[in-house]
């Protein structure tokens, strides 16, 4: 169990981890921005902001008038195996940081890495982020003008109050007033048009009656041009059955006539018994 056991281990043995910090922590101060895994980004900023701060305080101790801190180059040098990183952390680094306390790092995590899947970082130099600071920067700027601008329309609200001079009962009497001759307007408005509303329904149901009625008898009347047209029709049509009757019945008497004897005429029986008592007599 690692109680009490500073720093992450990294997967290496003590001398590879203080390479690798070494290295990351020169490429830092070369580049200002580097990408790696978040471990080694979060170790790389435990390192590396304390040698920063010592490379600032012996910065503003030389610019003071103080003589070269050669044995604070010296201590760095240890680490820092690199004379142009050196170089530049004792110049630009520690006069770009100036009297910032502490936090000269940040890091921003990226997500997870394809392959292994470790979580990604960048680390970086604050002060060196110059639209990363000024969109800050502007940000800060503008949520203190607002706040500002409501403290003054508050203050402007408050002297009003105060040199009106009126009571808080006042404006609510103010206010029950108006309301009650809104309510009294609302009121008349609403009568008057329930009224205009009430006798344009009357003259619409009026005119619907109206219209009813004539409809009704229009109606009537065209229902009886046809009842006395069809009464017209049915006497002709019987009329014409009737004639048609007769005529049929008087056809066939006189078929029947012609196809049946006369009575008065002589049958051939007759005439043949008349033929016999005439011999009979002769």
């Amino acid at each position: 169990m690692r109680h009490a056991k500073v720093g992450r281990r990294l997967s290496r043995t003590a001398s590879h981890r203080k390479a690798l910090l070494s290295a990351l922590s020169i490429a830092l101060i070369k580049h200002k921005r580097i990408r790696t895994t978040t471990a080694k980004a979060k170790e790389t900023r435990r390192v590396i902001e304390p040698i920063i701060t010592r490379a600032r305080d012996a910065y503003l101790r030389e610019k003071s008038g103080e003589p070269v801190d050669v044995h604070a180059r010296r201590e760095i040098a240890r680490f820092i195996r690199d004379k142009d990183a050196l170089q530049m952390l004792f110049s630009d680094v520690a006069e770009k940081v100036g009297k910032r306390p502490g936090g000269y790092t940040r890091v921003l995590k990226l997500g997870h890495r394809l392959g292994d899947g470790a979580e990604m970082a960048v680390i970086e130099l604050v002060d060196y982020n110059e639209a990363q600071d000024s969109k800050q920067r502007k940000e800060r700027a503008a949520r203190s003008k607002a706040a500002a601008q409501r403290r003054k329309a508050a203050e402007e609200r408050k002297g009003k109050a105060e040199k009106g001079g009126t009571t808080s009962t006042e404006k609510a009497a103010k206010a029950a007033g108006s309301a009650a001759a809104a309510m009294e307007t609302v009121a008349d408005q609403t009568a008057k048009a329930i009224d205009e509303t009430a006798g344009a329904v009357e003259e619409v149901i009026d005119s619907a009656v109206e219209t009813a009625a004539e409809t009704a008898e229009e109606v009537k009347d065209a229902a009886t041009e046809v009842i006395d047209r069809a009464a017209d029709k049915a006497e002709n049509v019987a009329e014409d059955v009737v004639d048609a009757v007769d005529d049929a019945v008087d056809a066939v008497k006189e078929k029947a006539e012609d196809i049946l004897p006369d009575s008065d005429s002589p049958t051939d029986a007759d005439s043949s018994s008349d033929d016999a008592d005439a011999k009979k007599e002769s």
